[in-house]
């Protein structure tokens, strides 16, 4: 009898995945039916109305204010709204990324995409060696890799599957097809990682993800466990590292930056620091977080509050 409750649980588990991504996949084709620019500006207004309406938002509210005591309440939403408004443009852009990405780097003629560090992509690309380039959940961080197929680049990148499979298969098809290798983040993801670096590729990673078990930093001035996962590839391949992200411009324009590789922090000892390696990474995305607030995704609960919020 308990098999069979347990069978049944878990069927009807599967079926709510089922239903919640045939919703998710309905609204993304009915938004091919739009021109570009149309769909994604629809997807803005629709997040903004609807988001602040979910359990989330309370979340995000509340994330705001410990990260910018100083702004009014009127100002926290705003960016909370924009923040909603971001994370919909986010999905519709996966319905129109092939249309999106129009940056060659072989032509002058602009268009959507804008590149800044050109000279470093180039560099990575005709001078292989192992490296690292990290990022943040700022702007549409799914062009980056997009951006480095484009320029010949060949890296790695590790991503988290969506928790719910039929979204997740999803997912990995179209990130296949335009990032090149990727590797989900499980257990053996950091061995994955380290053939790569051995053999002297690079590979992308994203750092401000929520981590249970970690190294005792700070984001926005509040106590993070941030995952060793970087520093510790760093330490054993003595790699470099560099910062990469997405801004979002007016008029659904993106600029892509990929900065100059990052001097690593040393104990006394000579060897790489890693608290303060994975210091320095949350250092570095919450300068980009403060640029441009509402571009990034303030619903995540990187500082795990969300029991003492719901």
């Amino acid at each position: 009898m308990k098999l069979f409750v347990t069978r049944i649980v878990l069927a009807l588990r599967n079926f709510q995945q089922w239903l919640v991504a045939q919703v998710i996949f309905g609204f993304l084709n009915f938004l091919k039916l739009f021109p570009a620019d149309a769909g994604i500006n629809f997807a803005d207004r629709l997040t903004r109305k609807i988001g602040p309406r979910m359990r989330r938002h309370q979340l995000m509210l509340t994330n705001l204010r410990n990260a910018f005591p100083e702004k009014t309440e009127a100002e926290i939403e705003e960016i909370a709204r924009a923040s909603w408004g971001n994370m919909g443009r986010l999905a519709a852009e996966y319905v129109f990324l092939d249309r999106l990405f129009d940056f060659d780097p072989f032509s002058d003629k602009p268009g959507r995409i804008e590149v800044s560090g050109i000279p470093i992509f180039l560099d990575l690309r005709d001078n292989p060696r192992p490296f690292i380039v990290f990022t943040g959940h700022t702007g549409n961080f799914e062009l980056l890799p997009v951006a480095g197929a484009a320029f010949g680049l060949k890296v790695t990148v590790l991503f988290r599957p969506p928790n719910n499979p039929y979204v997740a298969q999803k997912v990995f098809d179209f990130r296949a097809k335009r990032m090149g290798n990727l590797v989900p983040s499980h257990a053996g993801s950091s061995f994955a990682l380290a053939r790569e670096l051995e053999a002297g590729r690079g590979v992308g990673v994203l750092v401000d993800q929520k981590f249970r078990k970690g190294l005792k930093t700070l984001f926005f001035g509040r106590d993070v466990k941030t995952n060793p996962l970087l520093p510790k590839l760093v330490r054993q391949f003595n790699c470099e590292v560099y910062p990469a992200r997405c801004i979002r411009l007016p008029g659904n324009r993106y600029r892509l930056e990929i900065e100059p590789k990052l001097e690593m922090p040393r104990n006394e000892a000579g060897g790489l620091d890693l608290t303060a390696t994975a210091q320095m990474l949350n250092d570095k995305v919450e300068s980009w977080v403060r640029e441009n607030p509402e571009q990034w995704l303030w619903y995540h609960d990187r500082w795990n509050i969300k029991k003492s919020v719901f």
